[in-house]
């Protein structure tokens, strides 16, 4: 990941394909088109000496264990929460995730 500052202005660059699917992951759960957008805050301290991760937490959005329902997945699909915006990427068999006190939808 290539990442230019340049004043207030912050350019991330992903690498690789992994990295464009993080980036991408990281965009949907910032930018909401229909209210507000969240905030990234630093946590704890960037040394690269020390470690070479920086950390940083969302506002607005809920931490802890994903939740699920009982219902399986017909086939891949993603899905989203039509209240945060947040979506997951689910397989075939696999537990539909529940967000924001709801079964999660597919994405059309």
């Amino acid at each position: 990941m290539k990442i230019r500052v340049d004043k207030n202005v912050v350019e991330f660059s992903p690498a690789n394909p992994q990295e464009t699917a993080d980036m991408e992951l990281l965009w949907r759960v910032l930018v909401d088109c229909v209210k507000f957008n969240k905030k990234m805050e630093p946590i704890g301290e960037y040394v690269p000496s020390k470690e070479n991760l920086a950390r940083f937490v969302v506002e607005g959005v809920a931490g802890g264990k994903t939740e699920w329902t009982e219902v399986k997945a017909q086939e891949d699909n993603s899905y989203y929460c039509s209240i945060c915006n947040k979506y997951m990427n689910v397989k075939a068999g696999e537990r539909v995730p529940m967000c924001c006190g709801g079964e999660m939808a597919t994405l059309d």
